[in-house]
C-alpha cells in the first residue's frame, strides 16, 4: 500500500483532524505534506459534507446543508521542484468508500444523492423540483442499490469529483472579479449566479487568527470548477486515469476531495452523485515547463483510464435548445439543451411508478452518459441522455403493450 501522507479518522470532522484539510482555495494555505516527484501516495478524504447527511428516511438534513462548509478537501500536497509554469501528472492508482470497520459514515457501506432546496443552492432542474428530497444507495462491491429508489443496481464508477491545484494571487484576484460581475448582473437571484467569499465556516489547514480572517475575505468557493481544475466531476475520471494539472504557485500545492462511488454526466441535482468518504491512491510526477510545452493556458489535460461498466444497450432521450414552457427559441443553447433531455427522460420513467423526483435522482447517480450531439444546425443545439437498460430489473424498453407500472414507494423527502 503507498505511504498514507493525509490521514483522517473518520469518526471526527475534518476540524478535529490532526492536520486538517481545508475548504477554501488560496495559494496562501500552507502545504499539508511535501513529497517527491515518483511518489505513490494515499490520501484519505472525508464526505463533502463533514458528515452533515446521514444513512435514515428524511431529506430535512439535505434541506438544512449549511453549505458554507463545502468541499472539505485532504491537501495541500506539495511537490518538491514545482514551479509555476510547470504540470504535474496526476495517476489514479486506486480509490474507494471507507473501510467497513471506522463507523456509520457516508462511504462505509453506503453514499447519498440529494435534491437540493430552491434555496439552498438548488440544481439542474431547480424550477421543476425546488424542494429537497434524498436516495440512500447501499454499497455491495462496485454494485449500488437503493431503498429508496427500487428496481435498480448498477455498477458505479468511483472517482473523485474534486481535484486542483492552488491559484497564484493574480488568479485568485480575476475568479473573485469576474464572478462579482456576474453576480451583479441579477444580485437577488434565487440560486445565486455564483457564490463570492464567505468569511463563515472557513477552514484552511493549520491557519488561525488574522490568516484565517484573511483567507475568508479573499478565499475561493470550491464549487465551480475553475482553471485550477477543482470541482469538474467528471464520472470518468477513475483508476488508471491520469490527468496533467498546471501549477501555478511553487510546490503546486495538490488537493483532492469530494469522492463519488458513482454519478452520472452532468452531476445534475448539484448533490448528484453517490456521495462518500474514503481514500485515494495517487502517483505523482513533474514535467518541467509542460505548460508551455503543451499549450496548457487555461485548464488541465485529463487522459481517462479503462475502468468502466460495460452496458451494450441503452434507451436514448433527446433534448433540443427550445424552452417548452413558452415556447421560445434559444440560440444553440446546450445547456438547455441538456436539460429538456433529462426531463424526457424523467418524465418517460415516471410512466413506469417512479416519482419525478426518484427519476431525478436515478438519473444523477446512475452511469448515464451525457453527449453534445450538436451545436450546428442553427438554431437548435441537440444534446442526448444515454440510460442503459440493464440497470432496471424490470423492462424498460418500449414495447406495444405499453409500460407496466407499479408502485415504487418514494424517495426521503422533508417533514416540517
Amino acid at each position: 500500500m503507498p505511504d498514507v501522507v493525509f490521514k483522517v479518522d473518520q469518526s471526527k470532522s475534518m476540524r478535529e483532524q490532526d492536520v486538517p484539510g481545508h475548504n477554501r482555495w488560496h495559494p496562501d494555505i500552507p502545504p499539508a505534506v511535501t513529497v517527491r516527484p515518483g511518489s505513490e501516495v494515499r490520501i484519505e478524504s472525508r464526505e463533502w459534507m463533514d458528515g452533515q447527511v446521514g444513512n435514515n428516511d428524511s431529506a430535512n438534513d439535505i434541506r438544512d446543508l449549511n453549505l458554507n462548509v463545502n468541499h472539505m478537501l485532504s491537501g495541500p500536497i506539495g511537490v518538491e521542484g514545482a514551479e509555476p509554469g510547470d504540470l504535474l501528472v496526476v495517476d489514479i492508482l486506486d480509490i474507494g468508500p471507507v473501510p467497513q470497520e471506522t463507523g456509520d459514515v457516508a462511504g462505509q457501506g453506503w453514499g447519498y444523492t440529494g435534491i437540493f432546496a430552491k434555496g439552498n443552492g438548488g440544481g439542474f432542474l431547480t424550477d421543476w423540483y425546488p424542494d429537497a428530497c434524498k436516495a440512500i444507495w447501499d454499497f455491495h462491491g462496485q454494485i449500488a442499490t437503493s431503498r429508496h429508489i427500487p428496481g435498480v443496481r448498477f455498477t458505479g464508477i468511483t472517482h473523485p469529483g474534486l481535484i486542483g491545484t492552488a491559484p497564484d494571487h493574480d488568479m485568485l484576484a480575476r475568479w473573485n472579479r469576474r464572478e462579482q460581475a456576474l453576480i451583479d448582473t441579477a444580485p437577488d437571484k434565487v440560486p445565486p449566479l455564483a457564490l463570492p467569499p464567505q468569511p463563515a465556516e472557513v477552514l484552511a489547514g493549520t491557519l488561525t487568527g488574522s490568516d484565517l480572517e484573511r483567507i475568508g475575505r479573499e478565499g475561493a468557493r470550491t464549487v465551480p470548477p475553475r482553471e485550477n481544475g477543482g470541482n469538474q466531476d467528471i464520472k470518468n475520471f477513475s483508476r488508471g486515469s491520469r490527468v496533467f494539472m498546471p501549477v501555478y504557485v511553487s510546490g503546486g500545492l495538490l488537493s483532492t476531495g469530494d469522492l463519488h462511488f458513482s454519478q452520472g454526466d452532468g452531476e445534475i441535482t448539484f448533490c448528484g452523485a453517490i456521495e462518500m468518504g474514503g481514500f485515494i491512491d495517487l502517483h505523482i510526477d513533474l514535467i518541467k515547463g509542460g505548460m508551455e510545452k503543451y499549450g496548457v493556458s487555461t485548464n488541465p489535460i485529463f487522459m481517462p483510464g479503462n475502468v468502466e461498466p460495460r452496458y451494450d444497450e441503452f434507451i436514448s432521450f433527446i433534448g433540443i435548445s427550445v424552452d417548452h414552457q413558452t415556447d421560445t427559441n434559444l440560440h444553440l443553447d446546450a445547456t438547455l439543451a441538456y436539460r429538456n433531455a433529462v426531463l424526457n427522460g424523467i418524465e418517460y420513467l415516471k410512466k413506469f411508478g417512479y416519482t419525478g423526483e426518484q427519476a431525478y435522482l436515478l438519473l444523477c447517480a446512475a452511469p448515464i452518459e451525457g453527449r453534445l450531439s450538436s451545436v450546428v444546425d442553427i438554431p437548435n443545439a441537440c444534446c442526448s441522455l444515454y440510460l442503459p437498460t440493464g440497470i432496471f430489473d424490470f423492462d424498460v424498453r418500449p414495447t406495444a403493450e405499453g409500460p407496466q407500472r407499479v408502485d415504487r414507494g418514494q424517495c426521503a423527502t422533508t417533514t416540517s
